[in-house]
């Protein structure tokens, strides 16, 4: 039977030739009609959506870029936390930085361009949660804790700066899609616990009656972490009511997510090397309040003409707690500035030295709404097979931010006692909102049978407008730019498909970076804004080309080469901070992303497996002068020189992924992976003249026992050896913590662990 599972579109009667409109038009999770004896049965045919609104998408072997796939079984089997533990154990190129080291909070990297929650981390991938945008309108971050891994249906990661998907798709888009009552019917309930006082539950329900479906999904996580003090929890709702007409289909999707969690970040390496679970400064504290409504539809006017889109309404409220050193001078009887200025609390009076510490905390409150309308035509151009995509899209969102810093104390544990005497003069307060409105299109035309021309492009208008209640912000900043991409495949003989194309896209400035990017006037991320010059936007031109297929019947190969260079990049540069978390944010000339991937994959018995290698060589192509007040080889004014060809920090270069799952018996299962990283350059020393963070490479093991149909067990280790290894280094000030070992520490090198020996087990009830 023809499988298209993807496409977000509706049944349709389909032809019984083996045509790309056949391919384009039948749709996923509807019975296709009764075929008669002597209609031909097609094969298998594994289709992508190519825009943000799936709608109708193109099979695979028509998409002249890698895309990577996986749906809610492929997740479930590799009983990993959440979506970027799946990526980062099962996907090619994909790398986990945990700046904050909260299981729920990981800055992703894909290619070497990153999707982070953290403000102030340069976004390049874009993120569509059922057509919807999930990267958020201040800083473009983008929030993992609020997309439960079990509400998934399906994703799509797609390589290359492919303009469809808009802002931020400099390396690549992901696209998932939830789970509906038509899609996954049915009633569980799973649980499990172990290491780390880690409790997850989730409860799933969907049904459907032909017409009328509901699917609902219900997630709870806790733990105590293993780092000290570093508990989490969150709370996630998601539900989908659908309608499913003959040509017609609507679901609207809500979704609230509530979430506290406390990731406690890097620490000397010297003190890691003997208490891995201890901590530099606490808290760090992040709260996220979330609520979604998306209604996304198709409607079939013809059996060649679709119109599908979504609106969709966000808000998110987030609050922060942050203990730090102070970056005050404590020399003398009361607090100075760094103009030797004393430092006055709220009435005024100037505070005693003897607080050594700062607690900032920052609230930001943020509505997103806007929608896409686009339309697909599927009529043949001069007799040959088209596709025909156009949209438009407008995204919209307006954010209150505010920061408040109270003098504090350091106590032994390093964690930070509030004084309640607040300081005004390093509060802020920052109201943004940003526009973007968009068209774009694409089409496929079939030169041959096999061989596919893609031409696409996406015209972008954005408008960032700031102000603050002092008047201090004040500007409007317009961003503009058409992005266009082309491509070939070619299906050269059965089991072997070429692709190849180039392709651009661009990303503005976040109202964060334009409001932190005076060199004079360094910012404490992300506690303090001020009037700052305009930054130019980032702009990707990407080429790429390979070969995929299959081999000996079930083995499925991918070999792809590409060369990605960021014209006008913007960096964060660090001028102080315990952790190098005060800076500005500067175009620093360009950046390039070249490489080499290797995917196989097959399924021989009993036994699934995978292996994906990746070579990722990320450089600097400018020179630059970089602030750096803490490398040991810094110059006099706290700069170092950064030269062409440098690597960039936090890119391993070689990535390697290996997995397996065998069937013992009919109802035991084992499976296990091993993920390799190499080296990589500790952030603040771009000019690569320090030893880089070792490589590691970690082993885990899962496996499941059905015990009878409506009962499975389950189990998972984590870090099967409990190597010790870190993912993300960073140059900090350890002295600026005034207890021992700290106060005498010379080597800034500083760094998060990673994960130790953790295992779990679990129970899932079926109905």
């Amino acid at each position: 039977m023809l499988n298209l599972s993807g496409i977000n579109g509706l049944t349709r009667k389909c032809c019984t030739s083996g045509t790309l409109v056949v391919l384009m038009v039948c749709t996923a999770g509807y019975a296709l009609p009764v075929l008669a004896d002597d209609t031909q049965t097609l094969p298998e045919v594994e289709v992508v959506g190519v825009t943000p609104v799936h709608g109708v998408g193109l099979p695979k072997d028509k998409v002249p870029t890698n895309v990577q796939s996986a749906t809610s079984a492929d997740l479930e089997r590799s009983q990993n936390l959440d979506l970027t533990g799946f990526a980062r154990n099962n996907l090619g190129s994909v790398n986990i930085n945990d700046a904050q080291d909260n299981p729920l909070q990981p800055n992703v990297l894909y290619r070497g361009f990153t999707s982070s929650p953290l403000l102030g981390t340069p976004q390049g991938i874009s993120v569509y949660l059922d057509g919807m945008r999930f990267n958020e309108a201040f800083g473009d971050i983008v929030n993992w804790d609020l997309l439960p891994e079990s509400s998934i249906a399906s994703i799509n990661l797609i390589s290359g700066a492919n303009p469809v998907f808009g802002l931020n798709t400099l390396g690549g888009a992901l696209s998932i899609q939830s789970k509906n009552g038509f899609t996954d019917p049915g009633h569980s309930l799973e649980a499990y616990g172990g290491s780390f006082g880690r409790v997850v539950t989730s409860l799933e329900s969907g049904a459907n009656n032909g017409t009328l479906g509901y699917y609902l999904n219900v997630r709870y996580f806790n733990e105590d972490g293993w780092r000290d003090a570093s508990p989490s929890n969150a709370v996630n709702f998601f539900t989908t009511l659908s309608w499913r007409h003959a040509n017609d289909s609507l679901d609207l999707h809500i979704s609230h997510g509530n979430t506290d969690l406390i990731g406690n970040g890097v620490q000397p390496l010297s003190v890691l090397a003997s208490d891995r679970a201890s901590i530099f400064t606490s808290p760090d504290q992040t709260k996220n309040d979330m609520t979604l409504v998306n209604l996304e539809g198709a409607h079939w006017f013809t059996d060649k003409f679709q119109t599908s889109g979504n609106i969709y309404y966000r808000t998110t409220d987030t609050h922060t707690a942050n203990g730090d050193t102070t970056d005050f001078n404590t020399n003398t009887a009361v607090l100075l500035d760094d103009d030797g200025n004393p430092v006055l609390d709220q009435n005024g009076n100037s505070i005693p030295s003897t607080f050594d510490a700062v607690f900032h905390q920052t609230v930001t409150d943020s509505e997103t709404f806007g929608g896409t309308l686009q339309a697909t035509l599927l009529l043949p151009l001069f007799s040959h097979d088209n596709q025909f995509i156009a949209g438009v899209g407008y995204d919209r969102g307006l954010s209150d931010f505010n920061s408040s810093t109270e003098a504090a104390t350091l106590l032994a544990d390093r964690s930070t006692a509030a004084s309640g005497l607040s300081i005004p003069s390093v509060a802020s307060d920052a109201g943004t909102t940003s526009r973007t409105a968009s068209a774009y299109f694409t089409d496929a035309f079939s030169i041959t049978k096999d061989l596919t021309l893609s031409v696409s492009g996406r015209y972008n208008d954005t408008k960032i407008t700031l102000s603050d209640s002092t008047g201090d912000i004040n500007g409007s900043h317009s961003f503009s730019r058409f992005n266009p991409a082309a491509g070939l495949t070619w299906q050269f003989i059965p089991g072997v498909n070429f692709f190849g194309g180039y392709s651009e896209s661009s990303r503005a400035p976040t109202p964060v970076e334009l409001t932190c990017s005076d060199p004079t006037a360094p910012c404490f991320l992300p506690n303090a804004f001020v009037a700052d010059p305009p930054l130019k936007q980032v702009v990707a031109e990407s080429f790429e080309g390979g070969v995929r297929g299959s081999v000996f019947g079930s083995v499925n190969y991918t070999v792809d080469v590409f060369h990605t260079t960021n014209i006008d990049d913007i960096l964060f540069q660090c001028t102080g901070g315990g952790t190098c978390t005060t800076g500005f944010f500067a175009n620093a000339g360009d950046t390039r992303r070249r490489g080499f991937e290797l995917g196989l994959n097959g399924v021989q018995g009993k036994a699934r497996w995978f292996l994906n290698y990746s070579y990722v060589d990320a450089t600097f192509e400018s020179n630059f002068t970089e602030s750096s007040p803490n490398h040991p080889n810094a110059a006099a004014d706290s700069t170092i020189q950064v030269v062409s060809g440098d690597r960039i920090p936090g890119i391993p270069k070689h990535n390697v992924k290996l997995g397996a799952d065998y069937a013992l018996t009919p109802s035991l299962s084992i499976g296990g992976d091993v993920v390799y990283n190499s080296d990589q350059v500790l952030f603040g020393d771009e000019a690569n003249q320090l030893k880089p963070l070792d490589g590691y490479a970690v082993v885990n093991l899962h496996g499941n026992y059905v015990i009878n149909k409506h009962i499975t067990a389950f189990a998972s280790i984590e870090n099967l050896f409990d190597t010790d290894y870190e993912t993300f280094g960073i140059l900090g000030e350890p002295d600026d913590v005034p207890f021992p070992p700290f106060s005498s520490i010379t080597d800034p090198r500083m760094a998060s662990p990673g994960v130790p020996f953790g295992g779990w087990v679990g129970l899932k009830i079926s109905l």
